[in-house]
């Protein structure tokens, strides 16, 4: 007997198939999409239960998010200090913080409560605070006597009290990249970049990303997935670790699990050879929840912490340039031997220089050894003029735009970072669309909230939080960005064939509205609500909000 076959109704079904662009009726059989259409194309499949819990909704393909963190899920143990207001996994809003003195506030409460161990805290960023930075003595007014330690926004910053200052070894006699110091050349409890970071992390507070995914962590990402159309994710920075992928394991073999996951192997993390024999050993375990290919290489920081690497003529405060991650003289080689291993490889470049050096390299490695439907991908990629698009074009790489940044950090990259004229090309989705370069676009979870629809919007509008357009000509149409965030990430990711979609034969994962994206006021467009997730045809309602 074949499986039973279930027809889920809609008020109108976007498919991102341009050969079937809408529909009304999408059968399922076997976790996966057997019909699309209307009732016509249902009449000669047999047997099937027809579902309409849906006939007022809107139906598109479950959202993919080709650039976020499963960490997003563990962040959420710790206090969010964050500038603008953000809803955690449960449905509650924590309000944005607006200066640092709310901050040590919050800090003061959160040592108040837990009055034993370490002080940690996410989501800082003191861009939006006129130059004043956190100090040490300002975390000091949380406790002198436990370490405290606030990571920024970026995930490439971090502010240290004198405790965790001194549990690092971080002195006025050390001479190190990324400590920042004061102009009596003592350390300001601010340090930068992965090294000083990684430091921290395995000398102060050893636990604070042992428990990142654990089952409550990966737990509460899914929460904010489903509420957010969600169905596959990646998880952009991973040590693939035997404890990490037995949790994404555990995860994904639970039926009641709501999504797909794509971690990628962080390449630091490994010696070259080590890291390619484990992608090696990972890669044929893949299932259709879990896949390995992914391979992230990190080669500049975050623009808004004056870490990424710049192009002429550089910050347009006259900041200094920022650092370099891996050194171009070490990327070429690096990137040469993913390529030839067979990796699908994830190149984070937010500056225009670390860009233009990553293709450079790329450049290097596709001639020497060509490789047809590579799918290399320049993740945030927020810099790059028309020519380096070209560039990236000819190459055949994807890029995966950071479009959040302009409502997020727009008013301070015109102020600080690039000055207008630079800003308005920045995350420019209407190049990339003019020029042909497959793209997605991303929230960077943690960083900024999951939630495509924003993401779309933001790609949309082009709106400041102040209300400013920044870059009419990089604006793109609502439909342009729904495919952005659906079968244009699955291609970064090399899914298409199986999710982006909703067309006869790929996994039946959708993603429920409340109303017609495509019918509404494009300004209207993150406002839109998700009612349920759909993954391999089981239903994951979204539970009401407070």
């Amino acid at each position: 007997m074949p499986a039973p076959v279930t027809i889920f109704t809609a008020r109108r079904i976007l498919t991102m198939d341009p050969a079937r662009p809408e529909a009304t009726h999408v059968a399922v059989r076997e976790s996966r999409i057997l019909a699309v259409g209307g009732e016509a194309e249902m009449a000669d499949l047999g047997p099937a239960t027809l579902d309409r819990r849906f006939a007022d909704k809107v139906i598109l393909p479950g959202f993919v998010e080709g650039h976020s963190h499963l960490h997003e899920g563990a962040a959420w143990r710790d206090p969010y200090l964050g500038f603008f207001e953000r809803r955690d996994p449960e449905g509650k809003v924590w309000p944005g913080l607006k200066d640092i003195a709310a901050v040590v506030a919050r800090l003061r409460e959160v040592a108040a409560e837990k009055p034993e161990g370490s002080i940690t805290a996410w989501g800082f960023d003191p861009i939006y605070f006129g130059g004043r930075r956190m100090k040490r003595a300002d975390l000091d007014e949380v406790s002198q006597t436990r370490p405290v330690v606030v990571t920024h926004a970026s995930g490439h910053i971090m502010n240290l009290n004198s405790v965790a200052m001194a549990l690092a070894g971080f002195d006025r006699a050390n001479d190190l990249d990324g400590l920042v110091r004061d102009e009596a050349g003592a350390p300001t409890g601010e340090i930068l970049g992965p090294e000083l970071m990684g430091r921290v992390r395995r000398v102060v507070v050893p636990d604070m990303f042992s428990r990142t995914l654990d089952a409550g962590a990966l737990d509460r990402f899914a929460k904010l997935a489903r509420q957010a159309g969600v169905t596959t994710a990646t998880d952009l920075v991973s040590d693939m670790s035997e404890a990490t992928v037995a949790s994404y394991r555990a995860a994904t073999e639970d039926a009641d699990f709501p999504l797909r996951l794509v971690p990628a192997l962080a390449a630091r993390m490994f010696g070259q050879d080590e890291g390619i024999a484990r992608l090696e050993e990972l890669r044929p375990t893949s299932t259709e929840k879990l896949h390995f290919k992914l391979v992230k290489l990190v080669v500049d920081g975050s623009i808004q912490g004056f870490t990424a690497r710049l192009r002429w003529p550089g910050y347009h405060n006259g900041a200094p340039n920022g650092l370099w991650y891996v050194a171009p003289s070490e990327l070429g080689a690096i990137v040469g031997a993913w390529h030839r291993a067979g990796a699908l490889l994830h190149i984070h470049t937010n500056g225009d220089e670390a860009s233009e050096v990553a293709v450079e390299m790329l450049e290097r490695a596709l001639t020497a050894h060509p490789r047809p439907d590579h799918r290399h991908t320049l993740q945030h990629c927020q810099m790059p003029d028309p020519a380096l698009f070209r560039r990236i074009k000819a190459l055949g790489l994807c890029v995966n735009l950071f479009a959040n940044h302009i409502f997020y950090w727009g008013e301070e990259h015109v102020a600080q970072t690039m000055g207008l004229a630079r800003a308005q090309r920045m995350d420019a989705c209407g190049t990339a669309l003019r020029v042909g370069i497959p793209f997605g676009i991303h929230s960077d979870a943690p960083v900024t909230p999951l939630a495509p629809l924003f993401t779309a919007w933001c790609a949309v509008m082009r709106l400041t939080a102040k209300g400013r357009v920044l870059g009419e000509g990089e604006r793109i149409e609502v439909a342009e960005a729904l495919r952005a965030i659906t079968l244009g990430a699955a291609y970064t990711l090399k899914l298409d064939h199986l999710v982006g979609s909703i067309e006869a034969g790929k996994l039946a994962d959708f993603a429920v509205l409340d109303e017609d994206p495509l019918a509404i006021e494009p300004m209207r467009l993150k406002d839109v609500t998700i009612s349920a997730t759909v993954l391999g045809g089981r239903v994951f309602p979204v539970p009401p909000t407070a």
